[in-house]
Parts: structure tokens; sequence; C-alpha cells
């Protein structure tokens, strides 16, 4: 497989553990506190991680400076998208909210433009101001069509966005694993602190058996999110986050019994017609460059 292949796959697995880990948090239906399902959830996946980490020998500390840097950059912005994302998930069917994190690898496309210098030329501009666009039509700002936390799924988006490139910045030397346990460290102990504050509530075999699914589904989440930022390029990975919206529209109609509105669906349109179009554009500049070479 080539570098954009494996990491073609590496980004669709990833959206499909973290859509299912979305589900199981989602199931609990509001039953557990936010913070108890993040301590809970957190622990048994750093522990998980942890012990894969130690069979692989691939947990390793000693770091440079600037990577260590990056490492707080990215566990910082995990643990604000997490709780931001979650906050919003309770309250709104998972299609919806899925949807508006496909604008992501418009983003992240744009990030690395700004922050890489990657060339994406005046087309690719056009089609992210008109996946920008598309994002309007399922978020419907306006009295009516907005719901507040949509404001929640953005504020996500721009985390999110901000931890790929951080990622992405790192250092070929810093493990995958290394990255991985220690954000998802960051996220169980921040998780761990704020549940002090709140009255913790018994558990059922049915919220024992969400919480670890969602535990084990969030941990290869985690695994597959920092192995494909660092497979490939960027415009041509980011896009196949798309296919986490069709895990979100068939669980959020299996489980939950929602459907997105038309408008959205029309706005998930423009927005994924946008992200193919960098793709193809991004993939016609790179065999164009190949040439003059």
């Amino acid at each position: 497989m080539t570098p954009n292949t494996r990491g073609a796959a590496l980004m669709m697995g990833s959206t499909a553990a973290f859509t299912l880990n979305d589900t199981c948090i989602k199931a609990t239906g509001g039953e557990v506190p936010l913070m108890q399902l993040l301590t809970l959830r957190g622990g048994v996946s750093c522990l998980l991680l942890y012990l894969l980490a130690r069979y692989l020998g691939a947990l390793r500390l000693r770091l440079s400076r600037g990577d260590l840097g990056l490492l707080a950059l990215r566990s910082g912005t995990e643990v604000v998208a997490a709780y931001l994302f979650l906050v919003a998930l309770m309250t709104m069917p998972l299609a919806n909210v899925t949807a508006v994190l496909q604008v992501l690898p418009l983003t992240v496309t744009l990030g690395a433009a700004l922050v890489f210098g990657e060339r994406i030329g005046w087309r690719r501009l056009l089609a992210i101001g008109l996946g920008f666009c598309g994002m309007l039509l399922i978020v419907r700002p306006g009295p009516e069509g907005f719901s507040p936390h949509t404001g929640y799924v953005l504020a996500a988006v721009l985390c999110v966005t901000v931890r790929d490139l951080a990622t992405r910045r790192m250092s070929s030397h810093v493990p995958t694993m290394t990255v991985t346990v220690l954000s998802a460290f960051a996220v169980f102990a921040c998780a761990g602190i704020a549940s002090l504050w709140e009255d913790w509530a018994p558990l059922d075999t049915g919220h024992v058996a969400l919480i670890g699914g969602s535990a084990i589904f969030v941990m290869l989440g985690y695994v597959l999110s920092v192995m494909v930022m660092r497979v490939g390029e960027v415009s041509f990975v980011a896009p196949f986050r798309y296919t986490g919206l069709i895990w979100a529209l068939v669980l959020g109609w299996l489980v939950f019994g929602h459907w997105p509105a038309p408008l959205t669906l029309l706005g998930v349109a423009v927005v994924a017609a946008a992200g193919l179009f960098t793709l193809y554009r991004g993939r016609q500049v790179a065999v164009e460059n190949t040439r003059r070479t």
C-alpha cells in the first residue's frame, strides 16, 4: 500500500471507532454524569493503552523540548475537544453532531497550508469557501435552526484541527503510542479532577457494558487518529473523515431513530463535494509537479 492509501484506510478505521464510541456514550441516555463517564472510560482506555504500549516497547518520555511542547498542546486540545463534543452529543442527534464535524477535512487542509506551507491554490481555496457555506446549511444560524450546542461542536472542530496539526508537526522520534497514551491520560486526569465536584451515579449492567465498549472503541480511535496524521499527505487523507458520517447516519437511525433534516443532508453534500474536489485537485497538482521535475 502507498502511504496515502494506508493513511486513508487508517482514517476510515479511526472515524468508525470514534463513531461507535460516541454511540455507546449517547446510549447511556444522560443517566451517568459526563465527568463520571469520561473518568471511567478514561481509566479503562488508559490502562489498555499503557499495557499495549509497554508490550510494544513504544512508551518513550525522554523527548526534545519542542516535541514536549507539541505533546502538551495536543493533549490540551484533546481535553477541551472531548468535553465540548460530548456536551453537544448528549443533546443533539448523533448524525447532526457528526455532520458538523465534516468540516474538519477542510479546516485541516487550510491549516496545513497556513502552518506547513502546503500549496493549495485558488481552486481549492474556493472549494474550502464553498465547504464552509455548506456548513452553514448544517448549523443553520438563526433563531429557529441554530442550536446553542452547535457552537460547542464548532469549537471542538477548532480544537481537533489544532490537535491534528500539532501531531503532524512532531518529529518522527516520538512514538505513536507515547502520543496516544499521554493524550488519553490527559483527558482521564482532567475528567477525574472535575468529577470530584459531581455526584456519581450508580451503574447497572447496561451502563458498565456501554462504558466498557466506549473505552475499547476510543482506544482504537486514539491509536488510529495519531497514526493517520503521520502517514501520507494531509490534503489526501483528511477527506476520508467523511466516511464517519455513514456510520453516524446508520447508527443514529438504528439505535436512536434519528434522521437528519433535508437541509442538513444538503449541507453535508456540499461540504463533502468540496472535500472531494480538494482531494482531486491535490492529486492533480502532485502529478503536475512530478512531471515538471
